[in-house]
Order: C-alpha cells, then sequence, then structure tokens
C-alpha cells in the first residue's frame, strides 16, 4: 500500500478509512481545517501491455511520485480496472471514457521510431486522468507527446501538468465518475 505522509500535529490525529465505489478504493485524510481529502485510488489492468509492463509500471510510479490527489494501483486478479492498458503495432493513444478511466494502447509504431516507452506510458496515462495533449511542446512537457521528439525522454509532468490533475482529482468524491465521454486521443 503507497502511503503518503502528513507532518505536524494531523499526523497524531490521522484517521485513514478505506471503502470500495464501483471499483475504486478511495482513502481520506483530514486536511489543515479539519476536512476530509479524498486520494482516488484508481486500478490499472497492465496484464495486456506485453514487452512494455515495465513502462507502464513506471509511468503508474511517476504519477504517484508527482501528485497526492489521485494514486495508481495494478489491479489484483479479479479486481475490475479502472484502466485497461494494451500494446498493439499502432500509434499510442488513450480511449478516456470517464475521468479517470479508459483504455490505453501502448503502440508499437512510436517505440519503432525511437519514442521513450516510459514517456509514451505516462503521458498515455495522463490523458486518463483528463490532461490534453499540449502540442507543439518542449520535452519538459509531458503532455507535449511526440512534438518533442525522439530524443525526449522525460517521462515526468511539470508543474502545470500535476496542478491540473491535482484539480481534476483534488477532493473528488467517492461515488460514480463524472458522465461519460467518448473520446480517443491519438498521439
Amino acid at each position: 500500500m503507497h502511503v503518503r505522509t502528513l507532518t505536524g500535529g494531523l499526523a497524531a490525529a490521522l484517521v485513514v478509512s478505506f471503502s470500495l465505489a464501483g471499483g475504486q478504493a478511495v482513502a481520506a485524510a483530514p486536511d489543515a481545517e479539519g476536512a476530509p481529502l479524498a486520494a482516488r485510488v484508481l486500478l490499472y489492468d497492465a496484464s495486456g501491455s506485453a514487452e512494455f509492463r515495465s513502462a507502464v509500471d513506471r509511468g503508474a510510479a511517476i504519477w504517484n511520485e508527482s501528485v497526492d490527489a489521485v494514486e495508481l494501483r495494478p489491479a489484483a486478479a479479479g479486481q475490475r480496472a479502472n484502466i485497461r492498458v494494451l500494446a498493439d503495432n499502432g500509434w499510442p493513444r488513450a480511449l478516456p471514457t470517464t475521468l479517470g478511466n479508459g483504455t490505453v494502447y501502448i503502440g508499437r509504431q512510436a517505440v519503432d521510431q525511437g519514442y521513450n516507452t516510459i514517456r509514451i506510458s505516462a503521458h498515455e496515462l495522463g490523458h486518463i486522468l483528463g490532461l490534453p495533449d499540449r502540442k507543439p511542446g518542449p520535452c519538459s512537457s509531458l503532455m507535449s507527446g511526440s512534438t518533442a521528439g525522439t530524443a525526449c525522454t522525460n517521462p515526468y509532468p511539470n508543474a502545470a501538468e500535476k496542478t491540473e490533475v491535482e484539480g481534476n482529482f483534488g477532493g473528488a468524491l467517492v461515488g460514480p465518475a463524472p458522465a461519460a465521454r467518448a473520446e480517443v486521443i491519438v498521439d
């Protein structure tokens, strides 16, 4: 279990509760005012990601290191995943259905052209977390995607991207996700 650390007087009063809602576990911890903040846990299934499994796991870990409001965890056998990750021979893409839910394809076409697999994974997971492409863009922007070129291997979101994801998930209530939208984001 990924544990987030609080300092000061809150640490002594920390109460963590877990609940299940639609396949998502949510941990609540009090903020400075004593109101509960929810870290939304999204489960991902990378069993279909073939040779990209370790890159997918690393992309998820990068998001976990970068933001507090959401956490990506591998789904255990039999658990319903929010995010399905597949390998195919096309271009990498994400098909978000609702915020925090959808399918990611790690396309071999981009990998064959020399793009970094961990950057691809973190970028496509960024779409599932609600981020759009920001093209053209510099290598310092994870969501600049392929426009940063094959020499760019930066898999980390910049400060603005982190802030946007925190805003998307910060204070998220336990319950159903927002209304479904079908969208294909091809990078």
